[in-house]
């Protein structure tokens, strides 16, 4: 089945003869059609199946994982964003206790009762800023000690506060949102004397 053909001459260029034989197809099958199948009887059905259901299960166990990646990506954004503020509100607590220490001192002056309102006013602005970026004072006087929130420094003996529960608060704490930025300082009441 081949053909042959050749031309002796390039009729675009006599001067260079070109050769062009057209061999056999390489690719056609020159075998007995026993010898060339491929079926059940080579691969069996069974590997077949198995390799079929791993392949699914690899599948689906792909997804899966994709699919937690992606809830996981969306839920760390959403708390990045949302505790963007951290850092700063971190920052800026000691300049509030500083703020509040000064507030006392003032207020300790009778002649500075001008400078004590102004200071308060600006203390009110402040409160409703951070209020606004989700930033909380932690209660604590009066309620009972919560070691997540409070952190006990000394404990005094009490007949006015039960026992278990804050006498006094001697640094505030902050939360932003429902995250503690940093616990109150308090004075846990151990019952009367």
């Amino acid at each position: 089945m081949s053909t042959q053909q050749s031309f002796s001459e390039n009729p675009e260029h006599p001067e260079n003869p070109v050769d062009t034989t057209i061999q056999d197809n390489p690719f056609e099958a020159h075998t007995d059609p026993k010898e060339a199948s491929f079926g059940p009887s080579d691969v069996g059905i069974d590997q077949i199946q198995a390799d079929l259901e791993r392949f699914r299960d690899l599948a689906l166990r792909s997804q899966a994982d994709f699919e937690n990646y992606r809830k996981r990506s969306i839920r760390e954004r959403e708390e990045a964003v949302r505790f963007a503020n951290f850092s700063f509100v971190e920052k800026l607590v000691p300049i509030l206790d500083s703020f509040e220490l000064g507030l006392v001192a003032a207020r300790a002056n009778e002649a500075a009762a001008p400078i004590v309102s102004g200071m308060e006013m600006v203390g009110r602005q402040l409160d409703e800023v951070l209020h606004q970026f989700g930033v909380e004072g932690v209660e604590a006087t009066g309620r009972p000690f919560d070691p997540n929130v409070h952190e006990a420094v000394a404990q005094e003996p009490s007949s006015e506060v039960p026992e278990g529960s804050v006498v006094r608060q001697l640094r505030k704490g902050y939360k932003l949102k429902d995250r503690l930025v940093r616990a109150a300082l308090v004075v846990v009441s151990g019952g009367p004397a």
